[in-house]
Parts: structure tokens; sequence; C-alpha cells
């Protein structure tokens, strides 16, 4: 039997678009909403997201997602031991469409930019869950950044 398992972008945006301040500052991200997240997480398994994203998440205190098996994506293989997470610096596109067919839960697509974009190269995006919050930056690190297949349409759900 092949099995595939999905891959979720769960994601939250400025109004016009921004994941993250220039410098990859998510202050303004802190509300009382909870968004669907306690759900969420327990629909997930492994947690996989780029270095920047993973450098951002340590700025918060301890490590948020102890809980699921952490994959950070980064083509530096120059970073401490952290027994949260594994770092994939190399053969990167086999290790994602491994994990994909291995049996579990979905994953959790954290972030950031550069990791969407590989992702929507590669079409192994399942589903979006956005959070748009009402707040303007008017700059910073796009959702989905512009590529030469930028106009394409997502089949998500079903692809």
């Amino acid at each position: 039997m092949f099995f595939v398992r999905s891959v979720i972008l769960y994601i939250a945006s400025s109004l016009d678009g921004y994941i993250a301040k220039l410098d990859g500052e998510v202050d303004w991200l802190f509300t009382d909403q909870g968004y669907g997240y306690d759900d969420f997480f327990a629909r997930i398994d492994p947690v996989l997201m780029g270095r920047k994203t993973y450098s951002q998440v340590l700025e918060f205190g301890e490590y948020p997602y102890s809980s699921k098996q952490g994959f950070v994506l980064t083509r530096s293989p120059t970073h401490l031991p952290d027994p949260n997470v594994t770092f994939i610096y190399q053969d990167m596109v086999p290790f994602i469409e491994s994990l994909r067919r291995s049996p579990g839960k979905a994953i959790w697509l954290v972030g950031g930019g550069e990791v969407i974009r590989l992702f929507l190269q590669h079409d192994w995006i399942d589903e979006i869950i956005l959070s748009i919050h009402p707040v303007i930056l008017g700059e910073g690190i796009p959702l989905f950044s512009p590529s030469p297949d930028s106009h394409r349409s997502l089949h998500l759900n079903g692809k």
C-alpha cells in the first residue's frame, strides 16, 4: 500500500500578506485568539521548518513543539545539537519525499518563506490553514514569494 502523509501549512499573515517583519520579528502575531491551534496540533506529528523560523522560535523561550518530532531544513550543517529537532542540510527533496511516505499523522509546515516556496515548487502542500491578523505591516517577509510560476493555481485537498 502506498501511503502519503498530508502536509499542512498552518500559518498566520498580516492583512497585506506578510508572515514576519523584515528582521523576522513576529511580535504582532500574539493575541488572545486561539485560531483552532489545539485541534490542529492534535492532527499533526512532525513539525518542519526552515532555519530562520527555527531561530525565531527559539527567541520565544522554551521550544514550544517538544512533544512532536521536529526537523529544520538548512543549508548549513553548523548548528549546535538540539534534542528537539533534527537538522536536514543535504538531500532535502529525498528526505521530504521519504517523510511524506512514512506512516503517521499529518506534517506541519511551520514556515518560513523559503521553505514554503520549496514546498510549492514540488506541489507538497495539501492544505493551507491561514489566520489573517488585522494588522498592516507595510513590508516584511511575504507569505508567498514571487516566482516564475506565481500565477499557477493551487490544487489543494485532492490535488
